[in-house]
């Protein structure tokens, strides 16, 4: 009698238990966020969390946690080892979260309140091939020699940098360090950068570069330099930098001392590429609910940029959007890093369009372009209005 009493309680615990883990494997998406593509891209982003949502599935491949309010990952993200793309940016964080999955292949971490990247940050992230770091309070990266082979670009813009970072990733193709406070790039610190193609140095404090500061830098096919404070009048400082614009075939934005508009245009390739005037389109993935709040878009000025530099994802991306249907996209797309603040939300999750192409069936407005209408006839409209308040 008693074996038969205790058979049922373990049964029920049993049952219990099954109700449980099956409960968790449904609940593989937090209510406050949005999934696709069976629960493996997530979209949390704009929720004022402050902690990371529970019940996130293991084999999420894209998580979007931007603009909240979030000051500490470090060791949360470790078990999400097929996580592909990670959006972190406008949070309160002050550090680059520790136990990153190594799988990651884009990092978007702008617009937080990092101080500074220690050399363990980045030393196991083999397949990472974008990493943003834009608008923080950085002063000093630290690299390790042979770490980060498959990275390919890199936007440090609007931090807090004196020096071009030494030790810089010898694969990097792109490199953003625009709107810093740079003076110097130290003899050397570019000599094992042959691929790198892009290279953004406006807005930053240059008076003069030292002899040679560019010339192993065989890949480079852009470079921008405008507003910088050059001292054009000390010629013996800035000849070198002069004469080496004139014979470069890479495309010199901001050219220095107002010689040319543009310098060693002559080998550049024609068609439209990611250098013409479409760097200056809103980024891929922008968020469409600020897209009425958005500053119109500047154009190239003075030869060159104004704003941050626009980097190419040469890879596939696995994106979600609000409504849960994920796609695969190509990116020859484009991203920016942007001041932070409040109009300047920008995610990585490709949203819903208010505006929707009009199909067949639907009903477009008929009436008349304003300028096209007669003055009887807007008379007669005004007086319609008048006499319907009555």
């Amino acid at each position: 009698m008693r074996m038969a009493n205790v058979m049922p309680a373990a049964m029920l615990a049993s049952l219990l238990l099954l109700f449980l883990s099956t409960a968790a494997v449904l609940a593989v998406c937090p209510p406050m966020c949005s999934c696709g593509r069976g629960h493996r891209t997530v979209d949390c982003s704009a929720r004022g969390l402050s902690l990371l949502p529970d019940s996130l599935q293991h084999n999420i491949n894209f998580l979007n946690l931007s603009h909240n309010r979030l000051q500490d990952l470090d060791g949360l993200l470790v078990h999400f080892a097929h996580l592909r793309t990670l959006d972190i940016s406008h949070n309160r964080l002050r550090r680059l979260p520790s136990g990153l999955p190594r799988a990651l292949w884009d990092i978007h971490a702008s617009a937080n309140r990092i101080r500074q990247l220690e050399k363990n940050d980045t030393a196991y992230h083999w397949n990472l091939q974008y990493l943003d770091l834009s608008n923080n309070q950085l002063e000093r990266v630290v690299f390790i020699n042979n770490t980060l082979p498959s990275l390919q670009a890199l936007n440090l813009s609007h931090n807090k940098f004196w020096t071009v970072p030494t030790n810089m990733p010898h694969n990097l193709e792109v490199v953003d360090l625009s709107h810093n406070f740079l003076l110097q790039i130290l003899p050397g610190s570019l000599d094992r950068m042959r691929q790198l193609n892009r290279f953004y140095l406006h807005a930053n404090r240059f008076a003069s570069l030292s002899e040679g500061a560019f010339e192993q830098l065989e890949a480079l096919r852009l470079l921008t330099l405008g507003e910088n404070p050059w001292a054009c009048e000390e010629e013996e400082n800035i000849a070198p930098l002069l004469q080496w614009a004139q014979r470069t075939p890479a495309r010199v934005l901001g050219c220095p001392c107002y010689i040319r508009p543009t310098c060693g245009e002559a080998h550049l390739a024609t068609g439209r590429s990611w250098h013409s005037a479409s760097y200056t389109e809103p980024p891929l993935g922008a968020d469409a609910r600020d897209a009425g709040r958005r500053p119109p878009m500047q154009a190239v000025t003075a030869g060159y940029l104004s704003k941050s530099a626009l980097l190419n994802l040469p890879h596939d991306r696995i994106t979600g959007n609000a409504s849960g249907a994920g796609e695969l996209t190509k990116r020859g797309g484009l991203l920016t890093s942007t001041p932070s603040g409040p109009s300047s939300q920008t995610s990585t999750t490709i949203r819903v369009r208010s505006a929707k192409k009009a199909g067949t069936g639907q009903v477009r407005s008929t009436s008349a372009p304003a300028h096209t209408r007669s003055p009887l006839s807007i008379s007669l409209w005004i007086a319609a209005v008048v006499f319907s308040t009555f």
